[in-house]
């Protein structure tokens, strides 16, 4: 790997805007060529807060340096200076810490803060300063490098070290709640605690490791103030992470320490309970540990012995195959095609049969150590996966009888060209389908699939927003959003409007007003931002004062943006950050939608405040969504994690990967709220101050 870091393309550009990326500096080593005291250490130029700073001796030239643990690619570094700058610097890469390229140079430093667009790669990022400003030194509020980690031994793996290792606590609340609940993988069991400060949970890795992440799924009993700590011998440790501000749901918390031994120290609960954990999971990088053999659910990385993903768009076939309005072209290619949301499933007019199979032409012959299937609900309860040389001659390297579906990931060890699922036991009375079919191994002929996209930056910075300020009267930003006319769906009784029934009231806020005409007919409004804006993961938020009484739906949600170019719903996939129906004062409710979980059998979760009515005040409605997980909240409290790997562990595929649109309507109506009656009141206003998007 050091040896591809040597030369760096210079592809630079200051603009006003970081370019996308993960924010990869914070909290990583930083080491300086001075500092002027004690008080402004190198640490404080990479620490996320900008009322601490680095500054340097009065003299040319100083530099400061940071490890960003593992050799990424380095697309942007943001400068943020302190009045003591530099009018000539270089950024400079390295893959040692001693030998540097220099991917950005300029002689005009303005200072303030800069965001520089760079193309280089490295593990070490440092700033070198030739020319000050000033009669000072130079100095730093913030120094942010921002890319995308390395993959392979050396970037921060996604697979769960923690997984089934020894783990012990201060205390638990009673036998059924033990310390190993918290580490056996299972979202359906959990440690709890005594109801007493402080506690902790550990666990013990095996062996020292570079801890660069850990996520901690709570329980509603959960932490407001804990440390993350690692320790070498279980008895004497270091503090890698504090807050005293947690959230609780699920945090995925970026961080860097070294230990055999990982622990959540807490010292103030959020309630009156103890600290309960569904799931402690720690990630480490340079080897971390992966699973040894069987079947596990959650998120797939690649493996960490140099295997890479073989059967990307690779030629397949099948047994059989269906094509029809209930699975149209669900061909053998959809399953290797990286799409969650297409399938391939055996014909129902000849398919429904026992075996059933579908192989794939890796190209050359592979050594196969892992296989990911994803199933539909129609899956194998027992099946083979064999190797082939020839597409003739096949050799099983696994086998079961008690296949679960959902997402199995198979540990194996074979040889062939070509791979391929050989099932002999339906689950059901169909066939087999599986939405993906992955084969990791060396050797082969693979085609790199797309990357995902980056996660959002760390801290979140505003990308996109509206305010609605504007005079009364006057419709909501046509370069934000689009009036989208029309009925709506699900039994909905109202017409859209093109720009009627939406506008602002000189307040800073934007009206949509539901009406019923003189005619008996009902008007509404709904805009959404497709032509304008889409986007993937990040912080969505807006401030809303909903509709209310019998038969209203108001809703704030996200709709996949490949849903305007022809993919259907609920292939596109859909995120609800808010719907209330008026029947429901007391409540509000998050859900998703998918090909293998939508409509009433979404995937979601209310938020009620007994015996209130959200239609009376303005609340806060929020999304926090990565490629790992979604958290909603309501004013700030998280009352709901979507986990990707319970979601492909227990729904079906995670399709929340690719841009998405933001919608506002206040529907009138449906299958859900039922119709308007006696009770309701017209007009019914849902009033929006905000809606703001950070990455």
């Amino acid at each position: 790997m050091a040896a591809l870091v040597a030369t760096f393309a210079l592809a630079i550009t200051q603009n006003s805007a970081r370019a996308a990326g993960s924010l990869l500096s914070q909290g990583k080593t930083a080491t300086a060529s001075s500092t002027e005291n004690a008080g402004t250490p190198a640490s404080a130029a990479v620490d996320g807060d900008t009322t601490t700073r680095w500054s340097s001796a009065f003299s040319d030239p100083q530099w400061l340096s940071v490890d960003l643990g593992a050799t990424a690619t380095i697309s942007s570094v943001t400068i943020n200076w302190e009045s003591a700058y530099a009018k000539a610097y270089q950024i400079q890469t390295s893959a040692d810490g001693t030998t540097w390229s220099t991917v950005y140079s300029t002689t005009t430093g303005a200072g303030g803060t800069e965001n520089l667009t760079v193309n280089g790669s490295g593990r070490y990022v440092r700033i070198y300063a030739t020319a000050r400003a000033t009669q000072w030194g130079v100095s730093l509020y913030e120094f942010q490098v921002y890319g995308t980690a390395g993959t392979g031994g050396a970037g921060c793996s996604t697979t769960n070290a923690a997984l089934n290792k020894t783990a012990t606590a201060s205390s638990t609340e009673n036998a059924g709640t033990p310390a190993s609940a918290a580490v056996d993988g299972s979202t359906t069991t959990r440690w709890s605690s005594a109801a007493a400060d402080p506690q902790w949970l550990q666990v013990d890795l095996g062996s020292s490791q570079n801890v660069c992440g850990v996520q901690l799924s709570w329980e509603t009993a959960y932490a407001k103030a804990y440390q993350i700590q690692t320790s070498a011998d279980g008895t004497n440790w270091s503090t890698v992470y504090s807050t005293a501000n947690g959230p609780g749901a699920t945090e995925l918390i970026t961080l860097s320490g070294t230990g055999r031994y990982i622990r959540m120290y807490g010292t103030q609960r959020a309630t009156q309970y103890g600290y309960s954990l569904w799931e402690f999971q720690v990630f480490t990088s340079g080897g971390g540990t992966g699973t040894t053999g069987g079947t596990t659910g959650g998120t797939t990385p690649p493996p960490t012995d140099g295997a890479v993903l073989l059967s990307y768009n690779k030629p397949a076939t099948a047994s059989t195959y269906q094509d029809d309005g209930n699975c149209p072209a669900c061909t053998p290619a959809k399953a290797f095609d990286e799409d969650p949301a297409s399938r391939w499933a055996t014909s129902d007019v000849n398919g429904w049969v026992d075996p059933g199979w579908i192989a794939v032409d890796l190209g050359a012959t592979a050594h196969i150590t892992k296989v990911v299937l994803q199933w539909d609900p129609a899956y194998a309860t027992a099946y083979q996966i064999q190797t082939s040389a020839d597409g003739t001659n096949w050799t099983p390297i696994y086998s079961t009888t008690t296949g679960k579906g959902f997402k199995e990931t198979l540990t194996v060890d074979g040889t062939g060209r070509y791979v391929r699922m050989y099932g002999t036991a339906r689950s059901n009375g169909y066939g087999y389908s599986l939405w993906t079919f992955d084969v990791y191994g060396t050797g082969g002929n693979p085609t790199p699939p797309p990357a995902l996209p980056p996660n959002p930056g760390n801290p979140e910075h505003l990308v996109w927003s509206d305010d609605f300020n504007g005079a009364a009267g006057a419709e909501p930003d046509p370069t934000k959003w689009s009036q989208d006319p029309g009925r709506g769906q699900n039994g909905e009784l109202e017409t859209y409007t093109n720009g009627d029934n939406t506008h602002l009231d000189g307040n800073g806020n934007l009206v949509i007003e539901a009406r019923k005409e003189a005619d008996g007919s009902y008007t509404s409004g709904r805009i959404n931002t497709s032509d304008h804006f889409t986007f993937t993961y990040g912080h969505v938020e807006a401030r809303i004062k909903v509709s209310g009484t019998q038969g209203l739906w108001p809703a704030f949600w996200l709709l996949g943006a490949n849903f305007k170019s022809g993919t259907p719903w609920p292939n596109c996939g859909e995120i609800d950050i808010m719907e209330h129906v008026g029947k429901v004062p007391d409540s509000v409710y998050s859900t998703l939608h998918a090909p293998a979980y939508n409509g009433g059998n979404g995937y979601g979760q209310p938020y009620t405040v007994a015996g209130s009515d959200f239609a009376s005040d303005f609340h806060t409605y929020a999304v926090d969504w990565d490629s790992s997980h979604m958290t909603f909240s309501v004013d700030g409290h998280n009352f709901f994690t979507a986990d990707r790997s319970t979601v492909e562990q227990t729904r079906g595929p995670w399709v929340y990967d690719h841009p998405f649109y933001m919608i506002l309507n206040n529907a009138v109506g449906g299958d859900w709220p039922g119709a308007p009656d006696a009770s309701t009141v017209f007009p019914q206003r849902m009033v929006i101050d905000y809606v703001h998007v950070l990455q």
